[in-house]
Formats: C-alpha cells, sequence, structure tokens
C-alpha cells in the first residue's frame, strides 16, 4: 500500500484528485499540501506536521505560493534522506525549459496536466498503474515500520 503526497494550490485539481484516487486500491494514505512551504515542512516533520508518515510517492505541481515546485524538487533531490522518494511533475506546464529543468533536478517523470476531466481520471489511472502495480518502492526504514 503506497502513502501519497499531493502538492497542490487549485481547489478544483485537489478534488479531482480525491475523486480519481477513490478508485485506486493500492493507495493507503493520500496527503494534501497547498503550497511548496507547507511540503518542506510535512516531509522534514516540522511545524504541524511532526507526526506525518514520510510519503512513498511525491504528486507535485511546479507553480506553487510560497516555494515554487522546482525548489521543493530540488530540496528533496539534495537531501540524502529524501532523494530516494520519487517526485511525479504534475503541471500544467507545456514549457521546455520547465521540462528540461526539472529531469535536470532528477524529478522521476514530468506529466502535463490534462484539463479535461475524463482525461485527468485516465491519467491519474495510468499513473497508478504504472506507479501502484509495476514499480518497487524501497522499504521503509524501521523506524517509520514501528508507527
Amino acid at each position: 500500500m503506497i502513502e501519497l503526497l499531493v502538492v497542490e494550490d487549485n481547489d478544483g485539481d485537489v478534488v479531482l484528485f480525491e475523486k480519481a484516487f477513490e478508485q485506486v486500491k493500492a493507495v493507503k494514505k493520500l496527503q494534501f499540501v497547498a503550497d511548496g512551504e507547507e511540503a518542506l515542512n510535512f516531509l522534514f516533520r516540522k511545524k504541524g506536521y511532526e507526526e506525518a508518515h514520510r510519503p512513498d510517492l511525491v504528486l507535485l505541481d511546479l507553480n506553487l505560493p510560497k516555494v515554487n515546485g522546482r525548489e521543493v524538487l530540488k530540496v528533496i533531490k539534495s537531501d540524502p534522506e529524501l532523494k530516494a522518494i520519487p517526485v511525479i511533475v504534475f503541471t500544467s506546464s507545456l514549457a521546455e525549459k520547465d521540462i528540461f529543468d526539472c529531469y535536470d533536478l532528477h524529478a522521476n517523470s514530468y506529466v502535463i496536466k490534462p484539463m479535461d476531466y475524463y482525461e485527468f481520471l485516465e491519467t491519474i489511472r495510468k499513473l497508478a498503474g504504472f506507479w501502484f502495480e509495476a514499480v518497487k518502492f524501497p522499504a521503509r526504514r524501521q523506524e517509520e515500520m514501528r508507527e
């Protein structure tokens, strides 16, 4: 069972994520944060997130308030404790520079966020099929296993 952190500031997209992941049986826990600062607090277990479980996978929007998605990705992939967490950049940006920059920062994949409701649900279904069924995640640290 997968624990997933979604970093998304658009309330409409949050609702779409919730609907889409209701159909995905492999998700044990689905957590949402609305900006990059909150994402980093969650991942580093600070400022109200001291009891947060480290996610198995992060879905990250790029255009976020406070700390943008590129900075969040940079911090995740630079930190020895976090860098093994796969990060899927899930954004509406089609800019080649954004795509290049995210892969340069070691994003595990870059997915264009569909604007159509049914395409959005289908994209999440495809992501879930790959990341939740085909991919093998590293075992959790011992202290997290006891939680």
